[in-house]
């Protein structure tokens, strides 16, 4: 045992320690590679290097090879009323100019220890989300599309298509973006936030969609989408914003900022009518760990704290190779409870994009993962190979 002061922590995640012979015999070496340190307890474990398809941390759910010229920007989880666990993900491409608009859905009937692909859509940057006895998938209808909604009521195997107002097509006035980001019911109203994609990424304005949560949700007329608003920061992005419920009732929007700093986030303010968006400038950007990277914020009733899963980039200086689980008593104070994923390795190496629900003591996940694979991936840490699965059992502990 050794202790190191720079590792690749797995908070109660199984890694697979066993060595692939056959790169071996091809003279590849293993030593060449990074070594993953698992910690146990107070001590520090190394475990051998892997270069099998299954060496990211986590459970794999699914791999994509370099040679495809393909990643898988979102994931997002779901848990079915049978305790049947849900992931959906969906595809891009190297040039991203170009864009491969291809959603795979996968089941796990076994609390995440294995995956089956069930099902094959379209679209991009979505939202699975269940709510009243139907699953749903929600986001835009390709990197830059309409604003779609699809229903499925069995479990994922099957999909109905937005082909007008009444089947899902909500929007198709303007091109939107998202990524997996929190539906929130409040207030006997669901809602979700997107980005009006026109113009320059600094230049898109944030809106939030909302319909009565009893409503049909695949009927564009039961939507109303607030007035979009702008921001005049020159070399900023606010995008991928979370709904999220305040301490006292009301709704907020709390968004990336890319160009704000590495670990900064702006809280966008919602009206009660659910139409009208507004922030100041002086309260309004906060320090948040991780808000230069996509985010998800969610409350935990016993805790009463919001919590998050986040790409901490400052102090020390990282990427997206280091997340860290975040908490709040009020939204705008936020701490770092743990490092959950870390590795020195900032051009390769992303552990970003994570999409989490709370079961009972626990945190589950998905992961936008880019992580060796002994097959030329991944590109680099954006463009990852693998979407992964974990677990962080007890994430109360201590708090």
């Amino acid at each position: 045992m050794m202790r190191l002061s720079v590792m690749l922590i797995c908070l109660c995640i199984c890694i697979s320690a066993a060595p692939n012979a056959a790169y071996a015999a091809q003279g590849v070496s293993l030593s060449a590679l990074p070594a993953v340190v698992q910690k146990v307890d107070q001590d520090v474990q190394i475990v051998p290097p892997t270069m099998d398809a299954k060496s990211a941390p986590g459970v794999v759910i699914d791999h994509c090879h370099v040679s495809t010229r393909l990643y898988m920007p979102t994931s997002s989880i779901a848990i079915l009323p049978n305790g049947d666990y849900v992931v959906a993900h969906d595809h891009g491409c190297f040039d991203h100019d170009k864009s491969h608009d291809v959603v795979e859905v996968f089941g796990s009937k076994d609390k995440g220890k294995t995956w089956e692909k069930l099902s094959e859509t379209t679209g991009r940057w979505d939202t699975l989300f269940y709510h009243r006895r139907a699953l749903y998938l929600f986001g835009p209808s390709g990197k830059l599309g309409d604003a779609v909604i699809r229903q499925s009521t069995d479990g994922g195997r099957t999909w109905t298509e937005p082909k007008d107002g009444k089947s899902g097509l909500l929007r198709d006035d303007v091109k939107y973006h998202s990524a997996a980001v929190p539906v929130v019911v409040h207030e006997g109203r669901i809602w979700r936030a997107f980005e009006v994609a026109e113009g320059e990424r600094e230049e898109w304005a944030a809106v939030v969609f909302s319909a009565p949560e009893d409503a049909d949700l695949l009927d564009a007329d039961n939507w109303q989408v607030s007035k979009p608003i702008y921001h005049s920061h020159k070399f900023h992005n606010w995008i991928e914003g979370n709904v999220v419920v305040t301490p006292d009732g009301k709704l907020v929007n709390i968004l990336r900022t890319n160009g704000q700093g590495d670990d900064k986030a702006v809280i966008v303010h919602i009206s009660d009518d659910g139409m009208t968006l507004s922030y100041n400038l002086q309260k309004d950007f906060i320090d948040f760990p991780g808000g230069g990277s996509k985010f998800t914020i969610r409350f935990d009733d016993k805790t009463r704290r919001y919590w998050s899963l986040t790409n901490k980039q400052t102090n020390p200086k990282a990427d997206r190779n280091v997340l860290v689980l975040t908490s709040s008593p009020d939204l705008r104070n936020w701490r770092v409870e743990r490092t959950v994923l870390s590795h020195p390795n900032r051009k390769k190496v992303g552990f970003h994009y994570a999409d989490w629900l709370i079961e009972g003591d626990d945190i589950i996940f998905t992961l936008r993962t880019a992580y060796f694979d002994g097959q030329g991936g991944p590109s680099d840490r954006h463009d990852n190979n693998y979407i992964t699965f974990h677990r962080i059992e007890g994430f109360r502990k201590g708090i």
